[in-house]
């Protein structure tokens, strides 16, 4: 190694004689001399991003291409490098299985601690305030069928402080003592945000959808935001505010995927393969909400991820499959079942019933436009009003109004995952639910198929339900636009399915209730016979929760599979069809957008939508900076500069990358050089290689030019220059570049008029050109 050897030479002789002979002899004598190159050795930072950057795919990419290409070389050479090639391969299915066991391991914890604390507002256990509700009373021989949940060891406040479980006292007590629960939890909640990891509010998919189309947000996956997320979405779902935890655990899920990453060498140094097993952890976020590994691969590829390609759906479908056994192993909810609200209906559905399932489905379209278009709205008075200065107030205040309306209304005390449970209950013989206050016929034998019951009138018990229904499902749908996006964990999924289930529930007994009454009609005549069990309402139940929630979030195909996973019922998948995709139809004619990508705008993030369709006939010189009337490019010449200019270029503008010519006067374009890349490369250089000074030149070609005697040495720098920056030409469409970015994943791409540089096009380039199309604001679009 010259250097090295010049170096030598110097100390032994003591001279800058000796060192100027040898620089003087080599380009007097045969050529060029051999230039000190401070990228031979690794450099600390180099090749890595600024936070709210967008990364180089390709050149990520291209990366890990040469990393595989080493080792395979390697791997024929030596056994050690053979067995390091193999567990390199195996590296990737270590880190699936340990992101699935430890994502389970959470999801299970967050469930069990949920459900006690929710149960804490009510009562506590005399046995051990460590046992929720149904726990408590398991060991019980005191309890009866009817009133099960009464037992002696599980006292409520009214009762522990007054003495009587019965009277206006006792009620008034509990109704307080609820109010001052859900106040501690929300306010614990969202100090421990604010206080520790500002990252951990809201649901996190839009932010995940973001990371993984290539945005870096340094801290949103780190442990910090892992381990508050963990615990004020335990103490957010039980405070009763109209939220869920569905949203939340893939963003938890995502944070233990971010964390092992930094286990393996191949994960940590390369932003594209990491995000292929962030694809694989939202996956496994799903996975373990719902019980659904199927439904979360298909959510993972259907909805967040921008780069799936097989390998990752492997992966994935491996990751999802543990944290379900994980979870499953756990029995949080200690029936065997991954969910609270798992059911199995009997009864077949008709043809005719298809009608009110499309009824649903407009329902939920209806609802899912209007909701995207409240909420919002809300977030906007939220982040242009004093209310965004006041977390803590906002979130106490809608605490106390949520715990204050819900309490009188069991449908609205109970916690959403119980509430979804209730409505999807197909009623059996035994049931106590007040759903299930028929009036019992004279023949109580009569039972439709298998051990479902034939259909019945309705009784008081029934009446008073629907009536308490109604004003859950206004309720709900009014407190759910001003919670989601509170400055605490709040997931939609849970809400969101609360509002369609309630609404087809309604529709359900009414249809029921109609079957029974006009059974000899045109309409029930051959299919429903008197005796029979013609309509199951917890099948409505279950098919207005997917309406609504591919209302508001447009999925389809995986919300489908995942309510069928729910289920179990394969006979259902065409009802679930029918709803969801008239669901999407009637929101879409609202707007294309979905909650997230609502919220992904409203943020600023650059995220280049790949539904989003460019129909526009602009060319890319329409689009590219400088305008007409902005300064001169910034451009690097590839040996015309100095360190010092340099450093002044890249001070005085704010630019992530500059492009290298030939000279200013050519404009010949040679390569592209990252702004982060640069700046390490000349500091690295100062401290390591004597003589780099401000006056020495920055020489981005093979060989230097011959240089004066008394110069100080050049500092080389075509390691860093990216030699096949991505060109398009000037009357390129756009609808074609846009294609360019989203296919390819680019960060820039410069234009070119017969092989001279005339601009270059950003990702926030174009975004802001699809605003200005669609009537937007293009300055909301805040970050690069």
């Amino acid at each position: 190694n010259d250097s090295i050897e010049l170096r030598a030479m110097w100390y032994q002789d003591g001279g800058w004689y000796l060192c100027v002979k040898i620089r003087a002899a080599g380009m007097n004598g045969n050529g060029p001399s051999k230039l000190v190159d401070p990228l031979e050795d690794p450099v600390p930072g180099l090749g890595t991003y600024e936070d709210f950057n967008t990364i180089d795919w390709v050149r990520e990419k291209s990366k890990d291409r040469d990393r595989h290409r080493e080792i395979t070389k390697k791997s024929r050479q030596s056994t050690v490098a053979l067995l390091h090639s193999v567990s390199d391969a195996f590296s990737g299915w270590l880190l699936m299985l340990l992101v699935g066991l430890m994502s389970g391991a959470l999801a299970g914890g967050i469930d069990i601690a949920a459900h006690w604390l929710t149960d804490m507002k009510d009562g506590v256990c005399l046995i051990g305030f460590w046992f929720n509700h149904e726990h408590c009373c398991w060991t019980s021989n005191e309890t009866t069928f009817q009133e099960r949940d009464r037992c002696p060891q599980w006292q409520s406040w009214g009762e522990l402080i007054t003495g009587t479980s019965e009277g206006a006292f006792a009620y008034v007590v509990n109704y307080l003592m609820y109010i001052l629960w859900a106040l501690l939890f929300s306010f614990l909640a969202v100090i421990l945000v604010r206080a520790f990891a500002p990252y951990a509010c809201g649901s996190g998919i839009p932010e995940i959808k973001t990371i993984l189309s290539g945005f870096i947000i340094r801290g949103y996956l780190g442990k910090w935001t892992l381990i508050i997320k963990t615990i004020t979405l335990v103490l957010a779902v039980s405070s009763g505010l109209s939220l869920g935890k569905e949203g939340p655990l893939v963003h938890v899920a995502c944070c233990c995927a971010n964390i092992l990453c930094h286990l393996f060498t191949k994960y940590r140094k390369n932003e594209a393969k990491r995000r292929e097993v962030l694809s694989a952890a939202a996956a496994v976020g799903v996975s373990v909400a719902f019980g659904a590994p199927i439904g979360g691969v298909l959510f993972s590829l259907e909805e967040v991820s921008y780069y799936f390609p097989l390998k990752t759906l492997w992966r994935s479908f491996f990751a999802a499959l543990v944290a379900a056994f994980t979870l499953r192993s756990i029995n949080p909810f200690g029936n065997s079942r991954l969910v609270l609200f798992y059911v199995e209906f009997h009864a077949p559905w008709h043809l005719v019933e298809l009608a009110p399932f499309i009824l649903l489905g407009i329902f939920g379209g209806l609802w899912g436009a209007l909701f995207i278009r409240a909420n919002i709205a809300w977030c906007k008075i939220r982040k242009s009003t004093r209310l965004g200065h006041y977390p803590v107030i906002e979130v106490l205040v809608v605490a106390a109004l949520t715990a204050l309306v819900a309490y009188p209304n069991s449908y609205t005390r109970m916690s959403g995952a119980e509430l979804i449970s209730e409505l999807f209950n197909d009623c059996s013989l035994l049931d106590s639910s007040q759903l299930c206050g028929y009036k019992q016929p004279a023949n109580t034998s009569e039972t439709g198929v298998g051990n479902s019951l034939a259909d019945r009138p309705a009784g008081e018990g029934l009446y008073t339900a629907l009536w308490q229904l109604a004003l859950a499902l206004v309720f709900k749908m009014m407190i759910t636009v001003i919670t989601f996006g509170m400055k605490v964990p709040s997931g939609l999924f849970i809400p969101s399915m609360a509002v369609g289930a309630i609404a087809g529930r309604l529709l359900g007994v009414g249809m029921e209730q109609l079957a029974y009454y006009n059974h000899d009609s045109f309409i029930f005549k051959g299919w429903c016979s008197p005796g029979a069990d013609c309509i199951t309402p917890g099948l409505y139940a279950m098919v207005g929760a997917a309406a609504c929630l591919g209302g508001v979030t447009r999925m389809t195909v995986s919300l489908v599979v995942i309510m069928f996973e729910l289920t179990g019922g394969l006979e259902y998948i065409v009802p679930l069809m029918a709803a969801t995709m008239t669901s999407k139809w009637v929101a879409d004619a609202f707007g294309r957008e979905g909650i997230y990508e609502a919220h992904i705008r409203l943020n600023g993030y650059p995220f280049l939508e790949p539904k989003e369709e460019f129909d526009h006939s602009s060319l890319a010189v329409d689009v590219m900076r400088p305008r007409r009337s902005d300064p001169a490019l910034a451009v690097l010449t590839q040996d015309g500069m100095t360190v010092g200019e340099v450093e002044a270029l890249v001070e005085s503008t704010h630019y992530s990358g500059f492009p290298v010519v030939v000279s200013p006067e050519s404009q010949r374009l040679v390569g592209f050089v990252l702004r982060r890349d640069l700046l390490i490369s000349i500091d690295n250089a100062r401290k390591r290689q004597e003589g780099v000074v401000s006056a020495s030149t920055v020489v981005f070609t093979e060989h230097a030019l011959a240089q004066a005697a008394d110069a100080p040495p050049p500092l080389r720098l075509r390691g860093i220059m990216d030699l096949s920056p991505f060109t398009v030409t000037d009357h390129t469409p756009m609808d074609i570049t846009v294609d360019i970015f989203r296919k390819l994943g680019l960060r820039q791409c410069l234009v070119t008029h017969n092989g001279r540089l005339l601009g270059i096009i950003t990702k926030k380039d174009i975004l802001k050109h699809m605003a200005q199309i669609a009537n937007r604001d293009p300055d909301s679009i805040l970050f690069n």
